[in-house]
């Protein structure tokens, strides 16, 4: 199992781009005039906010003996800090940016058998402990379609993720009771695909929704995330608003092992509200 700790690759990875979209937006901000683009785009916008989350998730750790189950487990409803960014260049192309981290852990009762062949059976006692982390972030390029008050867009780019996953538990191994400790941690990046509209009903107030997908079917550690989400943006002074949404997000991510595999499957479905500054 890898060991747990903090890499500074992993957090220029995670804003080494939004660095880098942010100064382009500034310098888009004292650039002189362009064309006006949609009403339902900005030049450049940012935005802070939190996804509240109802969130449902199946855990498997791997551990010496074989793989420890969580089953699915709702754990309550969690807050997740998000951050995204967006610059448009020209009047019809764009870089997008998304951030979000998943944390949750889980202590309760579940029970769990796995056959170990001849050498026995993995059994789980009383009470264990879960434990989820999950750092997500996105960059792509955007193409949108349409001039109008209503327009398209088609976006392809490529998504960062980290999880970390681990369980303790008292378990029973051939007769054997002891306490087991494990977690494993791993990092990928993987293709984007995008698409979205976006309708300005007056350029204050404005309707969206998107979808994306990310996809990596080989390596070490593979899956799919998948998200679709609606909402509404006002803007109650010119370049200062807030924005809400509802959103549904599908996580099923495995790490291969010698011994056995570790997989994290999650369900995030509920609101996002962010404050969002326009240039």
């Amino acid at each position: 199992m890898l060991s747990l700790r903090s890499r500074p690759f992993d957090w220029t990875v995670r804003f080494g781009a939004l660095g880098a979209l942010v100064g382009s937006g500034l310098l888009f901000a004292t650039a002189p005039a362009l064309a006006d683009p949609s009403p339902a785009l900005d030049r450049f916008s940012f935005s802070v906010g939190a996804f509240s989350a109802d969130p449902k998730f199946n855990a498997s750790v791997a551990t010496p003996y074989g793989s420890l189950d969580s089953g699915d487990i709702k754990p309550g409803r969690v807050t997740m800090p998000r951050i995204t960014a967006d610059l448009l260049l020209g009047d019809s192309q764009g870089i997008s940016f998304d951030y979000y981290q998943y944390k949750r852990d889980y202590d309760g009762q579940f029970s769990n058998n796995t056959s170990l062949g001849p050498f026995g059976t993995l059994s789980a006692i009383g009470n264990a402990n879960f434990n989820t982390k999950l750092d997500f972030a996105k960059l792509s390029y955007k193409w949108w379609l349409g001039s109008g008050n209503t327009v398209f867009g088609l976006g392809a780019g490529a998504a960062y993720y980290r999880a970390t996953l681990g369980a303790s538990a008292l378990v029973s191994v051939n007769g054997q009771v002891g306490t087991l400790n494990q977690s494993s941690s791993d990092n990928a990046i993987a293709p984007l695909l995008e698409i979205g509209v976006r309708h300005a009903i007056t350029p204050d107030l404005r309707l969206f929704a998107d979808a994306s997908g990310v996809w990596k079917s080989s390596g070490r550690f593979h899956g799919n995330i998948y998200n679709a989400a609606a909402g509404v943006e006002w803007f109650p002074v010119k370049n200062v608003g807030v924005v809400v949404s509802y959103g549904v997000t599908n996580i099923d991510l495995t790490r291969d092992s010698d011994s056995a595999d570790s997989r994290l499957k999650v369900r995030l479905q509920g609101p996002s509200a962010f404050l969002k500054a326009r240039f």
